[in-house]
């Protein structure tokens, strides 16, 4: 075990992390992503200290191989777009590159400061950068070159106690973002770690704040939850804190008052994980797998699948499930492959339309027509008339490009010399005798 110190202002050494070798950390070598060593080795190379940071570095900890390697370094966004050509720079405020490697793309980040607070975009030193992440487990620093852990909060020892412990104090780390509680749940879950009983009282104090949050940072945080093998277990936790009624609010309250529901949608869950889910390997990995999980047994409960024509039928589905998983707002073609993949699993072969679920430009009154008998034919609470937005409105508010009047387009007339002797435009043209005098 090694230490690493800082300077003082009085000029003596202060003891600011702790680095573990490879022997202590236990990392194996070959389970780093050789693309992610290369592009850490071309910063060090560069002048820049640089390290793999957060999830990949307790993974690889963990005997787990991580999905992402994420990369922080003190070059600032423009020099590491100037080292690497195949990247790109993203971002307004918070500005981070994209570095590719093939069909691989690796975020590499700069130093952040704690000058403006937990979420200022003001860059700084590793010291300050740590006091910026969220949790312990999530803020060790690797260095694939001399395998070394650098660890500033004690993450290697929440690791081996098993458990997740907040870095950022607990009386702000929920207000500058709710969607850290999620993160809380979730990494408790995917690890088997316990959270502390402050954290959960916490958590369950500030959970109301995830009402503030934007529908697609919702819809990001639920898409990783179901692309999990521990998916099942992660709602469940996400449920018990109270957090799951504000990702999804009528799954959460059919959980609660069907417990045949809760089971069959737990398990379904668990069933998408073991099909194609993180880190099964086992089965098929259909179109639609993962969000199926998500809307199956609504849709078993809400929809007749006996009915004949199917095609109004699915499109009466269709519609509930996309209210039925607000305030998500996931992909349409992600909806339509779950829809289409539960269908399936029914024995119903649903024509696939080029732009699912989209009514003609002059069609709106007969669409709406058939909207609303697909849905009286559906059963359930859910199957209402498909006056939502996702359908279109009426003809008359809206205009049809056929009818549209067109556009005259001016044209210029050319300036012709006029012949000598003919009048200027504008003159009088006099008569015979006049012209003559």
């Amino acid at each position: 075990m090694r230490f690493r110190y800082s300077t003082a202002k009085n000029g003596k050494p202060i003891k600011k992390a702790v680095v573990y070798t490879a022997e202590e950390h236990g990392i194996s070598f070959s389970d780093v992503d050789g693309d992610a060593v290369r592009i850490v080795e071309r910063l060090k190379e560069s002048g820049f200290d640089t390290y793999i940071v957060g999830g990949a570095v307790r993974d690889l900890i963990l005997g787990k191989k991580p999905k992402d390697f994420d990369i922080v370094s003190e070059a600032s966004p423009a020099r590491i777009k100037r080292i690497f050509r195949n990247s790109r720079v993203i971002g307004n405020r918070f500005r981070l590159v994209h570095v590719y490697a093939g069909n691989k793309i690796f975020e590499v980040c700069t130093f952040r400061s704690l000058k403006e607070g937990h979420t200022g975009n003001s860059f700084g030193t590793i010291e300050e950068d740590v006091l910026r992440r969220d949790f312990t487990v999530n803020s060790l620093f690797y260095d694939p070159r001399q395998q070394l852990v650098v660890d500033f909060v004690g993450g290697m020892k929440d690791i081996w106690k098993k458990r997740i412990r907040p870095v950022i104090p607990l009386e702000t780390i929920f207000t500058d973002d709710p969607v850290r509680m999620i993160r809380a749940v979730k990494y408790g879950a995917a690890t088997g770690f316990k959270l502390p009983l402050s954290l959960r009282w916490r958590i369950r104090r500030d959970s109301s704040l995830l009402a503030q949050v934007s529908p697609s940072r919702l819809t990001e945080e639920i898409v990783k939850i179901i692309h999990s093998a521990q998916a099942a277990r992660i709602v469940e936790k996400l449920d018990a804190l109270g957090l799951f009624r504000y990702l999804q609010p009528n799954a959460s309250k059919l959980l609660a008052e069907n417990p045949r529901f809760r089971e069959r949608y737990l398990r379904d869950f668990a069933a998408a994980a073991d099909l194609g889910g993180e880190g099964s390997g086992t089965g098929e990995k259909k179109p639609g797998w993962a969000m199926s999980s998500l809307i199956r047994a609504f849709l078993e409960d809400t929809t007749d699948f006996s009915l004949s024509d199917s095609q109004e039928n699915y499109y009466a589905a269709f519609l509930s499930v996309r209210r039925f998983v607000l305030p998500m707002n996931p992909p349409r073609l992600e909806l339509d492959h779950a829809v289409r993949l539960i269908f399936a699993e029914h024995g119903i072969t649903v024509k696939r339309a080029r732009f699912p679920i989209r009514s003609r430009p002059s069609g709106g009154e007969g669409d709406r027509a058939r909207g609303e008998q697909a849905s009286a034919r559906s059963s359930g609470p859910a199957a209402a008339p498909p006056s939502c937005p996702v359908s279109a409105g009426p003809a008359a508010e809206r205009e049809d490009p056929v009818q549209a009047p067109k556009k005259r387009r001016r044209r210029r007339r050319r300036k012709t010399p006029v012949p000598e002797g003919r009048p200027q435009p504008g003159e009088t043209q006099g008569t015979g005798a006049e012209q003559k005098i």
